[in-house]
């Protein structure tokens, strides 16, 4: 028999209100606690385990935000787990949680607030899950408004910037919708490879200063460092690594271009 909340419960309510009545409350809560019956209290407030399922829910909810769900959509959702390097029974999971999210009138606002929960305040991850998604946000081309008005609200909840979403889709060589409603194409310099444009990947325009390139690289490398993930899968560390290479290439271009030391 688990005595160890009664004692401990016991001898808090003593010391803090030196009466036997603190000593009876005391042992009353602590044989609440012994009995589980604030365990539910305790998984409620647990962060999610896994991003897996919110991850692919919303993913569906975007999909199908424009009133269809497109082959490209349906394509991009499959590299996804192909990327993920998804196990069969993830696999299936994952189908069924993009299928629950494509419902109408799904609440995407759970499926935000657990990826919010796992990332737990952690900037790396939330830029994980946005670079994970921007494919097939993208699938069909433009960011349409339906689209763009859920990857806001994610963002939001996250803590990312919209300049900063609009660097990881330059990083993926897609265009952005502005807050205005203006599609920005990506700019390719003349030396760039397709669709990557060096200062859109580090998200400034061409008429930013040294100071300013230097600052935007420091922040965007530390943001996006792979050591700093931990326990995260492997797929998700080697995209990390993948994207440090990418803003390192970006900055490393831009020095070549302007002679920066």
């Amino acid at each position: 028999m688990n005595m160890m909340g009664k004692l401990i419960g016991a001898l808090v309510g003593l010391f803090l209100f030196r009466h036997p009545f603190g000593l009876l409350l005391g042992l009353v809560i602590g044989h609440l606690w012994d009995a589980g019956m604030f365990a539910m209290q305790r998984a409620d407030s647990a962060a999610p385990r896994s991003f897996l399922a919110p991850l692919f829910e919303l993913a569906g909810a975007i999909a199908k935000s424009d009133g269809r769900v497109s082959e490209p959509e349906i394509a991009a959702a499959e590299q996804l787990m192909v990327r993920m390097q998804l196990s069969p029974a993830q696999r299936a999971e994952a189908i069924a949680r993009f299928s629950a999210g494509k419902q109408p009138g799904f609440p995407t606002h759970l499926a935000i607030a657990d990826l919010k929960a796992w990332c737990g305040g952690r900037r790396d991850l939330a830029f994980l899950l946005l670079d994970m998604l921007l494919d097939l946000v993208y699938a069909e081309g433009a960011l349409v408004p339906d689209k763009l008005a859920i990857v806001r609200k994610l963002c939001w909840a996250l803590g990312v910037h919209e300049r900063e979403l609009s660097a990881l889709a330059a990083m993926r060589g897609h265009g952005y919708a502005s807050p205005g409603g203006e599609y920005d194409q990506p700019r390719r310099p003349r030396d760039a490879a397709p669709g990557k444009d060096p200062y859109a990947v580090l998200g400034l325009t061409a008429g930013a200063s040294e100071r300013e390139i230097k600052r935007a690289y420091r922040k965007l490398i530390s943001q996006h460092h792979p050591d700093k993930l931990g326990d995260v899968p492997e797929a998700l560390k080697r995209r990390a690594e993948e994207r440090a290479r990418e803003i390192n290439a970006a900055y490393e271009k831009i020095r070549a271009e302007r002679g920066i030391k």
